[in-house]
């Protein structure tokens, strides 16, 4: 069994290799390098476009199902050409651009919020051994990364001169440093624990002959994952989450002023970034590749699909959050419920495991109650108002 696992975990890696080494033959080693790199750059680019694709028509699917209707079926056998056919309609539908605008800007920021969405696939460990570049500081080069689409989301709200595109970036400005500061603290327990910054040590630090060794089954695991995949959430401006593009208030927030092409890079980079930030979530939490009975490639893409499908999931089940609700729930609960954590993480470190166990699930069951407890009290009351008033 382990090696026919270990034949389809190493058959995309052996035909890069194989590839390279008939180069190799014929020509000078900085080619190589260079047809290395060219070759990880094509496969990156290409399963980018195609896992944005279907993850639209995943979206709709289950969006249909959760409102008791079928979605899209018209397209091809059970509508699974519907991606292709959005993608010629984007391409051909005309690019406006407000007279108004700042035109190099607003064509700059569709293309260079792509650019760290591909990015930080380089570090993402699909498999046993198929890791783009394992970098020993592969986790934070995804959260440097990760920080940047920040900017060319400012960057087009800002350059489309309009009001609500304007309101779109200024909310998605603050919701994204708000999120990033838990997001990041959420993994130090993580890092604590593997004692390294490479995602694949991560990988084999929750190795073992079951999944009972990865880090979620862990009392800190637990509350570190549910942190990192809500600002996750947040971060790809997700629902309930998704106040920087809310239709109700801003038609359509920071891409207002954006259509064809443009807007569908604006999409693609979202869902590009929903599909890494919930690969990484596996990868730090959920064992990553790891697994039996399965190839490592299949265990990886399982995990990560599970989690998209949870958010699409709340996209489907909750309400939007009002914006002092999305902000005092970055700073007033999950901000602290990570620091508790990484205290929490360093009492398992030290403590034997019986101990451990017990207090860790202690310290943060009283934490979560009472952090519940005193975030009641900064919740607006609810106003009704009469016909007098």
């Amino acid at each position: 069994m382990n090696r026919i696992l270990g034949f389809f975990d190493q058959i995309f890696v052996s035909a890069k290799a194989w590839l390279l080494a008939l180069l190799g033959r014929f020509l000078p080693d900085w080619v190589v390098v260079l047809a290395s790199i060219v070759i990880s750059g094509v496969v990156i680019l290409v399963m980018g476009a195609v896992i944005m694709m279907y993850l639209t028509l995943l979206e709709r699917k289950l969006l249909g199902r959760i409102q008791n209707r079928y979605g899209p079926n018209r397209v091809g056998k059970w509508g699974l050409l519907q991606p292709i056919a959005d993608g010629i309609k984007m391409f051909t539908k005309e690019d406006i651009i407000p007279a108004n605008a700042d035109k190099i800007i607003h064509l700059l920021a569709p293309i260079v919020i792509v650019v760290p969405a591909f990015m930080i696939f380089l570090v993402v460990p699909f498999g046993r051994g198929m890791t783009a570049a394992n970098l020993n500081i592969g986790l934070l080069y995804f959260i440097a990364v990760s920080s940047v689409t920040t900017l060319p989301i400012f960057m087009g709200s800002w350059a489309s001169r309009n009001k609500y595109s304007l309101l779109g970036g200024m909310r998605t400005a603050a919701q994204m440093i708000s999120y990033e500061v838990p997001m990041t603290l959420s993994v130090v327990p993580v890092i604590m624990m593997s004692q390294s910054l490479s995602t694949n040590e991560i990988v084999l630090a929750q190795s073992g002959c079951s999944g009972l060794h990865w880090f979620i089954f862990t009392p800190w695991g637990l509350a570190g994952f549910i942190v990192f995949f809500l600002c996750a959430t947040a971060e790809c401006n997700r629902p309930p989450f998704d106040l920087p593009e809310a239709e109700s208030e801003l038609v359509a927030g920071f891409h207002t002023e954006y259509s064809g092409m443009k807007f569908a890079l604006f999409y693609m980079a979202e869902y590009m970034n929903a599909f890494t930030l919930c690969g990484i979530a596996a990868t730090l939490f959920l064992g990553g590749w790891q697994g039996p009975f399965l190839p490592s490639w299949a265990w990886f893409f399982g995990k990560t699909f599970i989690l998209i499908c949870v958010m699409i999931w709340f996209r489907g089940t909750f309400p939007r959050f009002r914006v002092d609700q999305l902000m005092g729930f970055a700073w007033k609960f999950l901000l602290p419920l990570t620091l508790i954590n990484i205290l929490v993480a360093a009492l398992w470190h030290f403590l034997p495991p019986v101990w451990a166990w017990l207090w860790s699930a202690l310290i943060l069951v009283i934490s979560f109650f009472i952090l519940v407890k005193l975030n009641i009290n900064f919740v607006p009351e609810k106003r009704v108002y009469t016909l007098e008033s």
